[in-house]
């Protein structure tokens, strides 16, 4: 069977600065209102790149500060996927917890809590962990990325939750072999990554590019 394609969404280029003056405005134009801001796309799309450097970049100007919350810390853990049979393609729509991932928007929406703990995933061990990343009171700027913040279903509430998503569209072999080599560099070895990464992940790409068009914005980073 050949490898599913995902048809890359028409982009427009722009560059890291120039998002991160788009963000700096969401934030200053909210007037004191927390922002949740969501970068969506496909596996190896350089998702959690961006949003690192969002918060890096505008953390210490903020009043409050910024953090970077994301999806993945909703992966079900791998004895529940073994257990109901969902192993071998972890990382579709029903390996995450897409009740618990809303529920944490609601609550940093609400702002009403002096710490928020949200869940972290740890490449290293392949699991979540717990209450690892805290979001005080005070942070104004939330960013959360993940493959399916523009999903219908289960995942649909994550959207209006959102002040703005942007969808990450970089060329399809260079995000495949930055997955590649990503799946290398946390213990597969090479044929196992590269099946992976043209098997299961390739399958959710076609599902997350889909959703592009509810996107506030779609690009591709030229740096």
């Amino acid at each position: 069977m050949p490898t599913p394609r995902s048809h890359r969404p028409q982009a427009t280029s722009t560059t890291t600065d120039a998002l991160v003056q788009r963000a700096r405005a969401l934030v200053a134009a909210a007037d004191g209102r927390r922002v949740l801001l969501g970068v969506v796309g496909a596996p190896g799309a350089g998702k959690s790149t961006l949003a690192a450097r969002l918060v890096e970049a505008l953390s210490p100007e903020l009043d409050g500060g910024a953090a970077l919350v994301g999806m993945d810390g909703f992966h079900l853990a791998q004895a529940t996927l073994e257990r109901w049979g969902r192993a071998d393609r972890k990382g579709a729509p029903d390996t995450f917890d897409a009740g618990g991932y809303v529920a944490l928007l609601r609550r940093l929406r609400a702002r009403d809590e002096d710490v928020v703990h949200a869940p972290e995933f740890r490449r290293e061990i392949e699991e979540p962990v717990g209450s690892a990343v805290p979001v005080a009171r005070e942070t104004a700027l939330v960013v959360t990325e993940g493959n399916y913040l523009l999903l219908d279903g289960p995942w649909a509430p994550v959207r209006e939750l959102l002040d703005e998503v942007w969808f990450l569209a970089p060329d399809d072999d260079l995000r495949l072999a930055r997955l590649v080599a990503r799946h290398e560099a946390f213990g597969r070895a090479p044929e196992a990554a590269l099946a992976w990464s043209h098997g299961p992940d390739q399958a959710n790409a076609v599902v997350v590019a889909a959703t592009a068009q509810r996107a506030d914005l779609v690009v591709g980073l030229s740096d």
